[in-house]
């Protein structure tokens, strides 16, 4: 029996030794385990804050962008307010220039109806006429050459070709004159052309 309880004793020390060796292999396992779950939890709670800050990033973005959009809203509709009244007395400088002309227009007419001298009433016109030309050179308004120029089409509005001595395409007469807008030809002249 003593063999028995030298056995039992090895055999329990041996079992004993064994429980020793898996105790601190679980216990590592354990402690293991639960660092991954605090890391896993250090990781949520830095990933739910920079979540956080990127929303309210995002959130501001937004507010900024919707305050822009409504700024250039705002500048949209000023400008094209501002358009609408420009083009609307666009001519107001020009029509206060034209109206000393009318003026001397309706003067000149009342002269004539008590007046019957034509030379007077003709020099009257004259100056009228110069006075007209002065205001509409001054707002850019230019004649187009015609007479003895050679034609371009870009200037020019043949109505007429007629033989002549002249070098074919010369213009011969304006039957209308045309005119230039600043450097823009807003009308053509009207021309005989020799062919």
């Amino acid at each position: 029996m003593s063999e028995n309880n030298t056995f039992l004793d090895e055999d329990n020390l041996q079992n004993i030794a064994e429980n020793e060796e898996q105790e601190p292999k679980e216990t590592e396992q354990h402690s293991t385990e639960e660092k991954l779950k605090d890391l896993e939890e250090d990781n949520a709670s830095v990933l739910e804050n920079e979540l956080e800050q990127a929303k309210a990033k995002a959130d501001e973005y937004y507010t900024h962008l919707q305050r822009l959009k409504a700024e250039f809203d705002n500048f949209r509709r000023r400008t094209v307010k501002e358009k609408e009244e420009i083009a609307k007395y666009a001519s107001e400088r020009v029509i206060m220039s034209l109206l000393p002309v009318l003026d001397n227009f309706e003067r000149a007419l009342e002269s004539a109806k008590s007046n019957q001298d034509f030379d007077a009433f003709s020099q009257g016109v004259e100056m009228i006429f110069r006075q007209l030309m002065k205001v509409l050179e001054e707002e850019g308004l230019k004649p187009i050459k015609a007479h003895g120029e050679q034609f371009d089409p870009n200037l020019h509005e043949a109505m007429f070709r007629e033989e002549s001595d002249e070098e074919e395409n010369t213009i011969l007469e304006e039957l209308q004159k045309g005119y230039y807008l600043k450097d823009k030809v807003i009308r053509p002249s009207r021309v005989k052309v020799s062919g």
